[in-house]
């Protein structure tokens, strides 16, 4: 059997008398992805900041491609294929589309920003940008200013920008906020044909999106996890129902 990618063993984290994350214990698989659920507060986004490195728990152990990671820093997660998305865009919005992927390739590689603004003129960037860009369905949106996409757009370009570390789990933190019902539905598709080539583990407030996605679903309920399973698992669960989803889930 194969061995998980992540691996997140009773992993706890407190502010002050507050316990966010409590006794967390999860796994994701090769090609599979895992969403994560649970209402506003549930400790979601401080639980992905710790997987990425951004926290350090108080407590747990995190283990990454066979690797201990719990007290590695971000940029050497990042090196290791941990790539994050976040929940608010970061994205340079004077830079061209491509040139932000760009920025990404150079990352990857180790070199300096020798080129910082110029990036469509190398080759050896070039190249690899584009063809993220064309996974997400940028690459005629290459040559546009970052900050002139679409709300939607620049989710892709953030995605796009995520693939182009060449990553070997994708850390994805609520891709579809802000986003209108169709948009929604291309990044849903976007997702679908990255399925099986990267494992994600997907924070999302969409259910459709995550029903429509997620190979395995953990419900975060005030910083544990409440069940974990198949989605129609989840969906039947009914404390998960009582707790979160609601009777129309059911």
């Amino acid at each position: 059997m194969a061995e998980p990618v992540l691996r997140i063993e009773n992993l706890a984290k407190n502010f002050g008398g507050l316990r966010v994350t409590d006794d967390v214990t999860l796994d994701v698989m090769p090609g599979e992805l895992h969403a994560i659920i649970g209402p506003n507060g549930a400790g979601k986004t401080t639980l992905i900041n710790q997987i990425s490195g951004l926290l350090a728990p108080d407590a747990g152990r995190i283990v990454f491609a066979g690797e201990d990671v719990t007290g590695m820093a971000v940029d050497r997660r990042a090196q290791r294929g941990l790539a994050r998305s976040f929940q608010i865009t970061s994205i340079l919005p004077r830079f061209s589309v491509l040139e932000n992927v760009a920025l990404a390739v150079q990352a990857r590689s180790g070199t300096s920003f020798r080129f910082f603004g110029n990036a469509a003129e190398d080759g050896a960037l070039n190249a690899p940008a584009l063809a993220a860009l064309g996974q997400v369905g940028l690459a005629e949106r290459a040559g546009a200013l970052a900050g002139e996409l679409s709300h939607g757009e620049k989710r892709a370009l953030e995605l796009a920008i995520a693939l182009a570390m060449e990553p070997k789990l994708l850390l994805l933190d609520e891709p579809m906020a802000g986003t209108g019902h169709d948009e929604a539905k291309r990044l849903v598709a976007v997702l679908r044909s990255l399925k099986g080539r990267f494992p994600m583990v997907l924070v999302e407030h969409d259910m459709t999106a995550v029903f429509a996605l997620a190979d395995r679903i953990s419900v975060l309920i005030y910083g544990r996890i409440l069940a974990s399973g198949a989605p129609a698992q989840v969906r039947a669960d009914r404390q998960v129902v009582t707790a979160y989803l609601g009777e129309e889930m059911a």
